[in-house]
Formats: C-alpha cells, sequence, structure tokens
C-alpha cells in the first residue's frame, strides 16, 4: 500500500508502459500542474511503484510473486549498469536526467516485499517506521529529485512528508487493509489503548473499544510529520514544492476528516473533497 499508489485504480503487475493515475485523484492533479518533463517523470516513477504494488497485493501463490518482484530487483540494478529491459525502459531517461537513486527504487521493492512474505499485523513502531520509509519516503525521495530539490533538503521533506502520508492512508484503509488480513496500527499503540493482538484477526481488533485512542496517538504522529514538512517546504522556492504543497493539503484534509469522524465502526470512508483539493490547485499550483 504505497502512498503513490493508494487510491487509484489496480492495473497489471507486468505492465510496462507509464500508467497514469485517476484523473481525480490529489497525486493526478499535484502531477498535472508540473512541467512536462518532470510530469512525465512522475508518471514513470508512478508506473513502477503501481507494477511493484500490484505484485504484493493482486493475490495468488506466494513464490510466482517473489519472483517477479525479485525480476524487478534484477532489471534496476540493471538499468544502474547500462542495460535497459523491457520492464525498465521508461525509467531510463527519468533516472537520467534527474539523478534517481538505484538504493531509492529498490527500498520501494523492499516494501512491497514486506507485505508479499506475510500479513503485517500490528508492527512495532521501528517496523511500522521501516515500512513507512520503503513505501512512501522512498517514493518521496524518487519524486523530490524529479521537483528539483536539493537532496540536502529533499531527502528531509521525503522523509516527513511520505511518513504523513503513509500514516494517513493507514488510518484511512483500516477496514480495506483488514480484509486482506492487514493491520498497520502499532501494537505498542494498541497496547496503550488495552487491546490484545497477539493471535487476533484484525477485523477483531478493529472492533475494540479502545480503537479510538489507538488511532489518534498514530494521528498525532501523522501530524507532527506534516508539520515538520511544510517547515521545510517554508524554506524551498515556491516553484519546487507545488506538487508536494498540493499533496499535503489533500491528505491534511483527509486527516482532520478522520478525526472528526471517528475511529468507532460503522466507519464510513473518508474521501478527497474534490473542492478543497481544487482551492489547494488555486494557492499552490500557480507560480
Amino acid at each position: 500500500m504505497s502512498v503513490a499508489t493508494s487510491s487509484v485504480p489496480s492495473s497489471t503487475a507486468s505492465q510496462t508502459s507509464p500508467a497514469l493515475p485517476a484523473a481525480g485523484s490529489s497525486f493526478y492533479l499535484a502531477m498535472r500542474i508540473l512541467p512536462r518533463a518532470e510530469r512525465e517523470g512522475m508518471y514513470a516513477v508512478y508506473a513502477f511503484c503501481r507494477a511493484v504494488d500490484d505484485i504484493a497485493d493482486d493475490g495468488g501463490p506466494r513464490e510466482p510473486r517473489r519472483a517477479a518482484l525479485d525480476l524487478w530487483r534484477a532489471d534496476v540494478d540493471a538499468l544502474f549498469e547500462g542495460r535497459v529491459t523491457e520492464l525498465t525502459r521508461d525509467l531510463e531517461q527519468p533516472t537520467h536526467r534527474f539523478g534517481l537513486r538505484r538504493e531509492d527504487f529498490q527500498a520501494v521493492i523492499d516494501g512491497m516485499a514486506m507485505d508479499l512474505e506475510g500479513n503485517i499485523v500490528a508492527p512495532d513502531w521501528s517496523t511500522l517506521d521501516l515500512y513507512c520509509d520503503r513505501v512512501a519516503s522512498a517514493v518521496g525521495r524518487l519524486s523530490v529529485r524529479v521537483f528539483g530539490i536539493a537532496p540536502e533538503v529533499g531527502d528531509g521533506l521525503a522523509h516527513h512528508l511520505g511518513r504523513a502520508l503513509q500514516l494517513t492512508n493507514i488510518l484511512r484503509d483500516l477496514d480495506e487493509d483488514a480484509e486482506m488480513g492487514r493491520l498497520y496500527l502499532p501494537r505498542e499503540a494498541l497496547a496503550d489503548a488495552d487491546i490484545e493482538t497477539d493471535g487476533r484477526e484484525p477485523a477483531a481488533i478493529l472492533a475494540e473499544p479502545g480503537l479510538e485512542k489507538a488511532c489518534r496517538e498514530v494521528a498525532a504522529r501523522a501530524a507532527e510529520h506534516f508539520a515538520e514538512a511544510d517547515r521545510i517546504m517554508s524554506e524551498c522556492p515556491r516553484r519546487s514544492v507545488r506538487a508536494p504543497r498540493l499533496m499535503e493539503a489533500a491528505y491534511r484534509q483527509i486527516l482532520a476528516d478522520l478525526l472528526a469522524r471517528g475511529f468507532a465502526p460503522p466507519r464510513t470512508r473518508v474521501r478527497t473533497n474534490k473542492l478543497r483539493v481544487l482551492g489547494a490547485v488555486l494557492r499552490h499550483g500557480i507560480a
């Protein structure tokens, strides 16, 4: 469940041509305000994330999916050794143009492997933070290079904004993840809310009366990351952070709506408010 691919219709895991995000999504709107070269670079990164995410999430026997991720690992390595394959064809130009890094592509694959190797249920904070770094902040580290943000600043932005977005995704997608046998809420937050996790199914944990307390602890951590990302962006040239500003605005609103709704069942789905996203486009999308 990477931040770049959440809330977007699934595509086939073998897809190699650049995928486009859903036209109504905040990610799509954030990318549309970019200059053409940057936009196409982000679509290539998005297509990569979509493909490896599908491998982790599409179900079926584990071994063929593990082999598919291993093929991606090998082909990413080959790309950085000067050999372009069918899988990495669309990554070649943006990788060279924007100085994208092998370790960030591989980190994203590692994050998808965490989902593939076994359903994550109530990880500790350390494991959850590693997961967020791989499936969200690593995507951010690729993205800030496309946006033209200096790495010494951009990597910090990717660290905080990626985690803020992913923690918001986790809170929004509790029930959808539970249907796949997953629960990303940290065991420490659940224990603080007097919720036992060992040997229990995610759906049973999500029915506990203490869930509100656990979720609000995660929301507070997300808010801290949003605040630090906002501080970093305030020190960047306005043009370079238009897209991440738009993503931040959309996801901060989702987090606010989740807190207003609460986390007790039944949980109605919180969706991006398109009028608010449009307002964010008007604020941040005009140089």
